[in-house]
């Protein structure tokens, strides 16, 4: 068991819970079910059956003022299939102290799914002809398929010819399991045997991030040309569209580029049109790939085909179709949207098999979102932009395909926080289908909180932020960057007017892949700074690998500081790649600088000047200027090194190679005993409160 599951199972500070179906003596109450009827009067004797008649008796009965106490609807067990985003609107809304409340009864499981229902026996065996022809021979006879536009299913549009995932393609489900799109290799990667011709870059940064106009490319489209090894390739028909996903230059980017032409002779692939950085070895590892919804490759249990042309699917399913529930998600849209409501409280529902996110909530205020589980979803589960004291809790978030929770809200130029909160919360396998920069946790604005998260298991990071005055406290991150590179857990960079923010009392363990160039616990990036750092646990987070990186890594920027933090087992506890006085002023006066330090806000006056005076004189930075990060009250228990270049530290730190006093080391257990030389050697050092990160509930797996 790793330490941060170990930490989630064991440290639990209390149960946190709100009852389902709770609510006021004199809140109205309406029943929805299933296999009720909209002409009811829902009533429990008369539920309605749609969650849209539902919110509109709601709409009717505050029209009239019959809500004194806000209203309940109780969703009974089944499984709701939206025909369209659920919207709800200020309308909608209830009242502080009296909210509108959408719960599942109590016990039942309630299921909110945008995924049409195909029946098994739309499915028929291929028979011979050109598409049996087309199968690997292990597939013939296995393949079912089924005529999507007999069926009412709307007609796929083709993919872009370079797209960013995930595949426009619909997701299929059975039994609630997604299906595999079929692919080759079935596992891992192909690798890039010899580059041919790198192709031009759509963007290589240089336009945005220097003033120099000579360093801008020219916008040329042409696609780069690679060799591959075997001879897979060569079954493929380019003329019915082959899609290759790849990491083409960094291992911290990965997107789809459509092929012009395939050479079986010479073996080589040419891509239609450029990609954002060329076909080229940006990071040490192997470029790697993989082609996507091919009829040639599906060859196995479990995997599917789409042809978008002919609008039909193809599956070789796992078992048989009369006994499975097999459903098709087609909407690129959320199930529900709520914009501009107010006091709204969603419950103990499952969103589920839908190819948006699960919830969009735009500019509401006290909106809560408690118990609810997020699963199979093409993009995120929650989106949140605007609006002020949102709250998302103790819900559990899955095997989603673009990232967990996007929260965004505060006023930037004025420094006025939002006051969002995401808590209790379990996010895992969050990017399935867009391997990076897709987070557990993106925050943007001013002054939200995430607090008692558990999040792990994913190819890149957990947590990205913009913004200032963020807090993140009590988290558990573990099993994260497993498939990246130059990456870390959290990640924030590219803009010094966002500073203020604060990570203390976070658990962080097993970070990082061994790819080669480097990776982070923590990644302040191109020139970030003003940050804090205090009493965070890591272990066995980061590697150096051919750079300067390390747990905490700074690149460029200056002012963050470490304090009161644990580090056990890493390569490099402290890492910094700093900036000379050339490289700072070429970014202060590029445009995107500019842009982001005086028009988006202004550096250079209040608040900004009040709120971090450090920033004064930021734009006229004399020559020589000292640009350190501090790090002060630190234990360092077996870590290869401490620290690399431009990070201060004094003698307060604490370095060691053998157990400092922990209550059980070998069982991972770091809590420093009473007696430890620790806090001799490190005054003021402050025990880190282990026993309170991570879920203040139990561990559920639920549906998993």
């Amino acid at each position: 068991m790793t330490l941060g599951r170990r930490m989630a199972v064991l440290c639990l500070a209390g149960v946190w819970g709100t009852a389902v179906g709770a609510r006021g003596a004199d809140a109205r109450v309406f029943h929805v079910r299933p296999d009720g009827d909209d002409a009811g009067t829902g009533t429990a004797a008369e539920p309605f059956a749609t969650l849209e008649r539902a919110r509109d008796a709601v709409r009717a009965a505050k029209k009239t003022g019959a809500l004194p106490g806000g209203a309940e609807v109780v969703l009974h067990a089944g499984r709701y299939v939206l025909p369209g985003s659920l919207k709800m609107r200020a309308e909608d809304s209830g009242a502080e102290g009296a909210p509108v409340v959408y719960a599942a009864a109590p016990g039942a499981s309630v299921f909110l799914t945008a995924a049409r229902p195909i029946p098994g026996s739309a499915f028929q065996r291929l028979a011979g002809g050109a598409d049996d022809e087309r199968l690997d021979p292990a597939a013939r006879g296995q393949v079912r398929c089924a005529d999507l536009n007999a069926l009412g299913f709307p007609k796929t549009p083709p993919p872009r010819d370079n797209f960013r995932l995930p595949f426009g393609i619909p997701e299929l489900f059975v039994n609630g399991r997604r299906m595999t799109l079929a692919c080759w290799p079935n596992e891992g990667w192909a690798t890039i045997a010899k580059i041919i011709d790198k192709g031009t870059m759509r963007n290589d940064g240089s336009v945005s991030d220097s003033a120099d106009p000579k360093k801008a490319r020219p916008q040329e489209n042409r696609g780069g040309v690679f060799e591959y090894e075997g001879d897979r390739p060569a079954r493929w028909r380019v003329e019915q569209g082959v899609w290759l996903h790849g990491f083409w230059c960094f291992d911290w980017y990965d997107d789809a580029v459509r092929v012009a032409a395939i050479d079986p002779a010479q073996r080589r692939i040419t891509l239609k049109v450029a990609h954002q950085y060329g076909v080229r070895q940006g990071n040490p590892s192997p470029r790697r790939w993989r082609a996507v919804n091919l009829l040639e490759e599906l060859d196995r249990p479990g995997e599917y085909f789409i042809d978008v042309a002919a609008n039909r699917l193809y599956l070789w399913p796992e078992q048989d179709l009369a006994q499975a529930r097999v459903a098709l998600a087609v909407r690129d849209e959320p199930l529900i949207v709520m914009e501009h409501a107010e006091d709204i409280t969603l419950r103990g529902l499952v969103f589920e098999e839908a190819q948006g996110d699960g919830l969009a909530i735009s500019e509401c205020r006290r909106v809560t979102v408690e118990g609810c589980v997020f699963r199979n979803l093409r993009r995120r589960a929650i989106s949140m932009m605007g609006g002020a004291s949102n709250r998302i809790a103790g819900c559990d978030m899955y095997d989603t395909g673009t990232g967990g929770v996007f929260l965004g809200g505060g006023d930037r130029k004025t420094l006025t926080p939002a006051g969002h909160v995401l808590e209790d919360t379990h996010i895992r396998r969050f990017s399935v289908h867009q391997l990076t920069y897709a987070s557990a946790i993106h925050f943007s604005g001013v002054g939200n909180v995430a607090r008692h998260n558990l999040i792990h298991d994913a190819p890149h990071q957990a947590i990205s932020v913009h913004g200032n005055d963020h807090l993140f406290e009590y988290n558990v991150v573990s099993n994260v960057c497993m498939a990246s590179d130059d990456a870390a857990a959290f990640y924030k960079g590219r803009n010094p007017s966002c500073r203020g923010n604060v990570l203390r009392y976070n658990l962080w363990s097993e970070i990082g892949s061994p790819r080669g160039h480097g990776n982070a616990a923590v990644y302040f990036d191109d020139g970030d700074g003003g940050d804090t750092v205090y009493a965070n646990l890591f272990f066995r987070c980061g590697d150096p690998g051919k750079g300067s990186f390390g747990t905490v890594f700074s690149h460029g920027g200056h002012g963050n500081t470490v304090d009161n933090c644990v580090f056990i087992e890493c390569k490099r506890a402290l890492g910094s790649a700093p900036w000379n006085d050339a490289r700072w002023k070429a970014f202060i006066d590029a445009p995107l600088w500019q842009e982001r330090l005086l028009k988006e806000v202004d550096i250079t006056r209040p608040p900004y000047t009040v709120a971090y005076p450090e920033l004064i004189g930021f734009m006229n930075p004399k020559p020589g200027a000292a640009r350190d990060n501090i790090a002060v009250r630190n234990l360092f228990v077996g870590c290869g090194e401490v620290k690399s270049n431009r990070w201060v530290t004094n003698d307060t730190q604490f370095v060691t190679a053998e157990d400092p006093g922990f209550v059980n080391m070998q069982q991972r257990d770091f809590r420093l005993k009473a007696d430890s030389p620790v806090f001799a050697r490190i005054p003021g050092f402050a025990p880190l409160p282990l026993e309170k990160m991570g879920l203040r509930r139990p561990v559920s797996n639920q549906g998993e």
